[in-house]
């Protein structure tokens, strides 16, 4: 018979910071974990959302008139990197398995950042198409590793948190992207005999860079393949070893048949990946509102400047910082996912059923607002990447496999959705992509709660077989 222990009290504490009610030990363990692998993934997150808004930037800085862009074609530029983006990333982290994060990952930032100043060269749409693709291959490594990472040290009170405080950079980067491009176009536009959004990709691959070198030094690899260091003793690998143990949360073994089969036999990742899908899916009205602010413009009479065009839509991403951290301490104090997730699907069902509902130019404050609100989805990736790292703590290849598949198959839709229905001649208008994410907000709330019962009706099963 299987005993189920009492799960202790946690003291108030432990709320504000998980590490408040541990030993000095594993405090002074995480104090150190988190400043190498939280702030180097933050940190390459940031880079990496940087280098993938700055094209967005540069488009409305003058890029489309300086290389005769038209139609369609920043759809197609977009689709590029993704194609890249997807190849990529269920190869990559099947490799993290057996190859060092502490090189691998570090190696692909420094690849693309060294092509995103290869942007700068772009001549025609057709390098524009080819640079990207390469660009979202190198960057295709890095969030379903780091995810991976981050899942092979932390506990499932502190998984949320920190893989939550990664992603705010993903709100960071496209902010700052804007106010780069804003103060590049009024400081260097014509510097060198280079226009501003050439310099913006130059700039980007700057920051990108060192940020790769500092990889190289900080970057810890698994708790079972990490070596003493300047960072970490042997005693406090020896915890976090101890610490996974005591949750279940295996290291890679080997490749097997039967395994690989086993990772399509279980219903995690028929859950993990159409949740997955839907969110990264769901929030594609974030862009819409740069373009929105532009199109007030009309020739002889410029409502909006290239500065502010750049830099207004930045309330979007605070939106999203503030929403992921409340997302992420709520998960973790009721260790429980979907609360926050259905909460956030929810709010977008709202937000884009306003934006497809109420005209674009009559009421400035309330579209202006709903911009804004369309942020409050883009939090929750940490949350269903803790999730994913907790129901596939058996199995590390399964958990790197099903992470990787999470985001490669999200990109699967984003390669071609977006040109759908958000269609840059239809900008910022765009009825039928409003709609089209009210209705995946719908079915990624829908699809969530109906697997959370199924999923606490099976442990409850198991917990009653246990008593017979």
């Amino acid at each position: 018979m299987t005993v189920v222990t009492k799960q202790e009290a946690r003291p108030w504490s432990s709320y504000i910071w998980d590490a408040w009610n541990k030993s000095p030990e594993e405090r002074l363990f995480l104090r150190r974990l988190d400043a190498c692998l939280i702030t180097y993934a933050t940190l390459s997150y940031f880079s990496k959302y940087l280098d993938q808004q700055n094209v967005i930037n540069a488009y409305v800085s003058g890029m489309k008139e300086d290389l005769h862009l038209h139609g369609n074609q920043l759809n197609y530029i977009t689709t590029s990197w993704t194609v890249g983006y997807v190849i990529g990333q269920i190869p990559s982290n099947m490799l993290i398995t057996r190859v060092r994060p502490s090189i691998w990952i570090p190696t692909m930032e420094l690849i693309w950042g060294s092509l995103t100043m290869c942007l700068a060269a772009s001549d025609s749409f057709s390098t524009l198409c080819a640079i990207r693709f390469f660009i979202g291959l190198a960057e295709s490594t890095f969030f379903p590793a780091i995810q991976y990472v981050i899942g092979s040290w932390y506990k499932q009170e502190e998984l949320a948190k920190r893989s939550c405080i990664f992603h705010t950079a993903s709100a960071v980067g496209p902010m700052v992207s804007g106010f780069l491009q804003a103060g590049i176009y009024n400081g260097l536009n014509g510097r060198g005999g280079l226009a501003g959004w050439k310099w913006l990709f130059i700039l980007d691959g700057v920051i990108s860079i060192p940020i790769a070198l500092l990889g190289y030094l900080v970057m810890p690899d698994l708790p079972s393949t990490t070596k003493p260091s300047v960072f970490f003793t042997q005693e406090q690998l020896d915890i976090a070893q101890k610490r996974m143990d005591s949750v279940g949360r295996k290291p890679p073994a080997k490749f097997t048949k039967e395994k690989v089969l086993g990772f399509f036999s279980t219903w995690h990742i028929y859950t993990l990946v159409p949740l997955h899908v839907f969110f990264v899916n769901g929030g594609g009205g974030t862009t819409s509102m740069i373009f929105w602010l532009k199109s007030f413009n009309k020739p002889g009479h410029i409502v909006y400047t290239i500065g502010q065009i750049n830099t207004y839509p930045f309330g979007i991403y605070s939106v999203q910082i503030v929403t992921t951290l409340v997302y992420a301490w709520w998960s973790d104090a009721v260790v429980s996912r979907w609360p926050p997730i259905v909460f956030a699907g929810t709010w977008s069902i709202i937000t884009y059923i306003v934006l497809a509902a109420t005209p674009v130019y009559t009421d400035i404050a309330r579209r202006w607002t709903f911009y804004y609100f369309t942020g409050c989805l883009g939090g929750i990736s940490g949350l269903i990447m803790a999730w994913v790292n907790e129901l596939n703590s058996h199995d590390g290849e399964k958990r790197a496999f099903v992470a990787a598949s999470c985001n490669s198959w999200a990109y699967v839709i984003q390669a071609w959705l977006p040109i759908l229905v958000f269609p840059q001649v239809e900008q910022p208008r765009v009825f039928k992509g409003n709609v089209t994410m009210a209705f995946i907000n719908f079915s990624m709330s829908k699809h969530y709660a109906s697997r959370v019962t199924h999923s606490s009706f099976h442990h409850l099963r198991r917990h009653v077989a246990s008593y017979q």
